[in-house]
């Protein structure tokens, strides 16, 4: 019974995060499955949860990144490192 009551708390824990971060502008440069690479964008599903995140918090850091670069600054500068994350558990693999 503990280890579903810590589940539903983690469950919980990690969706708010989650929910804190908007997807939905992410569709257009990677696409709504992540799979989208035109443009030099990555394949985001390909990538690993811990590839994501660390991705993520080097953009946001400005230690990360090429040539949209500046434009993903933008995008995850307003998230915290937990809601990034967070995020990245939802999508990598």
């Amino acid at each position: 019974m503990k280890k579903i009551v810590m589940s539903i708390v983690a469950l919980t824990a990690t969706t708010a995060l989650m929910a804190a971060v908007n997807a939905g502008a992410c569709a257009g440069c990677h696409g709504a499955d992540w799979t989208k690479v035109d443009m030099g964008n990555k394949n985001v599903s390909a990538m690993s949860k811990a590839d994501i995140a660390a991705a993520l918090k080097g953009y946001k850091a400005g230690t990360y990144g090429a040539a949209k670069k500046a434009l993903m600054v933008g995008q995850v500068s307003k998230y915290s490192n937990e809601e990034l994350d967070a995020f990245a558990q939802t999508i990598g693999k």
